[in-house]
């Protein structure tokens, strides 16, 4: 049976849907706290964190640490309470930061929603499969988000995204997406010399985040599956999208930034050769996918998570008049063009910095665009390598593809289940398979 102080929690279609649909309808939801326009720094803006790992907790203590801001962490919620205490110990030292009684740490797949009541701005830090229905929430309770890439894995995710964007503009809400290159000097300055033409027409490149490895978290006795699932959450697709959506979505977005385009077509193979046979795993370790842009322009783009080899993590591209490396353009015969000599500041705080600065003055901010899209560029990549075929941009958002359980309880049964021999099958060309092409849900 399901314990009491874990209730089902529902992330039901037909609600986000209706919610999607109504795009023009915003002024009956709730709309942002006003902080006092006189002398605004002086608010506290109330921060709520939803998921307490890792990056979760990196977050929190980027926005506790803006300069000049006053702000503290008022809720805090995970499905797991060791995280929860987790967190609150990273930020202990962090004198009037935190102000969090027992009462808002919030533990279980439903504490999301409970952490909204009390904050201004949201961090969106769970799972990326739960990601689409948390930030629909977050801005439908009028809360401004700071959300971790990748904001989807599926397409349905990636249409609730897009909605829940359009929703955000219309109530004036800042949005920042944790993509922290766009929030690197080096980059942007890269960028702007792209758009001056210091390259020419940029007609190619390539992209990577070839790596060695990712963590794994062992099955403890007491476990339920899907408790497993959601606690070693990478290896999963319907939580993380495979490391082409969770990690090479970075790269990605840069190539649709520097192109300043979404790809058309993505065509590739990729497979699951290395992973560890006592760390059973659903997820590949390697994708390769060709993109296709507008006008031609081709991305080759790879990924790997296993030991051996050269490790590459970044983006090289060619234009008419040269070659592009971030932060370097050169001729074609070598001699440089431009090459970045300021200073780059850590973009993931900068990416806090930006955020409490737009709230406070309220400045336009909304990422969540450009976040979606990178983040289903790497979905259509994934179908691309799963299926061995060719996937069309508009094709692989129509279709009714979504992977996350309509509600989710500990003693639920989740998507994927292990073989005989405990091990997750990867999906295969010769048998992956997928909802038919639909019209679009919403309008």
């Amino acid at each position: 049976m399901r314990h009491a102080d874990q209730p089902a929690v529902s992330f039901s279609r037909r609600d986000a849907l209706r919610t999607a649909g109504a795009v023009g309808a915003f002024a009956s939801l709730a709309m942002p706290r006003t902080l006092h326009a006189e002398n605004p720094s002086n608010d506290v803006l109330r921060v709520g964190l939803i998921g307490a790992g890792g990056r979760g907790t990196g977050a929190l203590q980027q926005t506790l640490s803006v300069p000049g801001s006053n702000v503290k962490l008022t809720a805090i919620a995970d499905a797991f309470d060791d995280r929860i205490k987790g967190a609150l110990k990273a930020v202990e030292k962090m004198e009037g930061k935190v102000e969090c009684p027992e009462e808002r740490q919030f533990k279980g797949l439903d504490g999301f929603q409970k952490v909204l009541d009390h904050c201004d701005l949201v961090i969106l830090a769970t799972p990326p499969g739960f990601r689409p229905f948390h930030f629909e929430a977050a801005i439908k309770a009028g809360k401004h988000v700071f959300m971790e890439k990748p904001v989807c894995v599926d397409s349905f995710g990636a249409r609730l995204c897009l909605e829940a964007a359009k929703m955000a503009d219309e109530k004036k809400l800042k949005v920042v997406v944790g993509l922290q290159r766009r929030y690197d000097q080096r980059y942007r300055e890269t960028i702007a010399k792209i758009r001056e033409g210091v390259a020419g027409d940029i007609i190619g490149g390539q992209v990577y985040w070839n790596g060695s490895g990712i963590w794994y978290r062992d099955r403890k006795p007491d476990m339920s599956e899907m408790q497993f699932q959601v606690h070693n959450w990478y290896h999963f697709n319907w939580l993380c999208g495979d490391h082409i959506c969770e990690q090479h979505v970075h790269n990605i977005d840069i190539a649709n930034w520097v192109l300043d385009a979404i790809p058309e077509a993505a065509y590739g193979v990729g497979g699951k050769q290395l992973r560890k046979p006592k760390q059973p795993s659903e997820i590949y370790d390697h994708h390769a996918v060709n993109f296709t842009y507008p006008n031609g322009v081709r991305i080759a783009s790879q990924c790997k998570q296993f030991p051996g080899g050269d490790n590459r993590v970044n983006e090289e591209f060619q234009g008419t008049k040269g070659y592009v490396r971030i932060g370097h353009i050169t001729d074609h015969a070598g001699k440089t063009l431009w090459k970045f000599e300021g200073k780059s500041d850590n973009p993931y705080q900068v990416e806090h910095d930006e955020l409490h600065d737009a709230i406070r003055n309220d400045k336009p901010l909304n990422n969540a665009v450009y976040g979606t899209t990178a983040s289903f560029a790497a979905v259509l990549g994934r179908l691309a390598t799963y299926s061995g075929k060719e996937w069309k941009w508009k094709d692989a958002l129509d279709l009714d593809y979504r992977t996350m359980p309509e509600t989710l309880a500990w003693d639920a049964t989740p998507p994927v289940l292990p073989d005989k021999d405990g091990d997750y099958p990867p999906p295969m060309p010769a048998s992956f398979k997928i909802q038919t092409v639909t019209k679009p849900p919403v309008s």
